[in-house]
């Protein structure tokens, strides 16, 4: 239900989605028996929209999610695990033209080769299922077939394929492999998507190293400078998701904080919670 919810919810709450939903209301409003709300929210929405596609907003949100936790030292000792977390292949494109369609996030996978290579005795994990109401294909089926074409041994690799979201990729991988005290897994996944995958994996009692890929932000000034449109829009809807589903997930107890800071234990009490 949790996934339902939030997919419906998000598909009429992306900021720009929402302003452009809000100024048709004002317009039809201002047709009929309440002009002057209508033109009020016709106003709030443009105006919202230019804020949000004029300026720089996205990136300024996005900064602080994915400067929140570094890149793990150089000399880091081989960990237990590797554990990457789907959103990394487009599975329908894939599936439609092949080989393999990566996405905007396509360096989890790339990331996970060159961890592969760099610690040959680690567990390779990958968690993604279906993402999406209306998708058929395990995004974990591409990744198997992705991983077996670069050469890592099938027996290094497991995989998990009925995960919908960040909970669900956390608590079925849990099943999985079974964390033990004292193991250190690393946790690959997009940069601003670090601070609620860490709040969760500590949360259901694993000991994490993140190692965030995948900045859509420079860092640096380059953010504040003009851009395309369509990263300007990509930038706000993505900030907005994760900051309402690092709230979300905080409420409903899935995470360990609000913001997950790097530095702390892995959980605060080791127990899975109820989904």
């Amino acid at each position: 239900m949790f996934f339902i919810v939030s997919k419906i919810f998000w598909w009429i709450g992306e900021p720009v989605t929402f302003a452009i939903l809000t100024g048709i209301l004002g317009i039809v409003l201002g047709f009929v028996r309440y002009p002057r709300a209508g033109r009020m929210l016709t106003a709030s929405a443009v105006i919202a929209l230019a804020a949000g596609l004029l300026t720089p907003a996205g990136a300024i949100l996005l900064r602080p999610l994915e400067e929140r936790f570094p890149q793990p030292p150089a000399g880091l000792p081989p960990p237990a695990g590797i554990i990457v977390l789907g959103g990394g292949m487009d599975t329908e494109k894939t599936e439609a033209r092949g080989p393999f369609a990566l996405t905007c996030d396509g360096a989890r996978m790339t990331s996970a080769l060159e961890l592969a290579r760099r610690y040959p005795s680690a567990k390779l994990v990958f968690t993604g299922g279906v993402g999406s109401i209306f998708g058929s294909r395990p995004e974990a089926i591409g990744a198997r077939q992705f991983f077996l074409s670069f050469g890592i041994p099938k027996q290094r690799m497991m995989f998990e394929a009925n995960s919908r979201n960040t909970w669900e990729n956390g608590l079925f991988t849990h099943d999985l492999v079974k964390p033990k005290p004292g193991e250190k897994w690393l946790l690959v996944t997009s940069a601003w998507h670090m601070p609620r995958s860490v709040g969760i994996f500590r949360r259901l009692g694993y000991d994490v190293i993140a190692y965030p890929v995948a900045y859509r932000t420079f860092g640096d000034g380059r953010d504040f400078r003009l851009s395309l449109m369509s990263d300007r829009v990509s930038s706000l809807d993505l900030s907005f998701h994760e900051w309402i589903g690092l709230l979300a997930y905080w409420l409903t107890g899935k995470t360990d904080a609000l913001f997950p800071a790097p530095g702390k234990d892995a959980a605060q009490s080791g127990s899975v919670p109820p989904a």
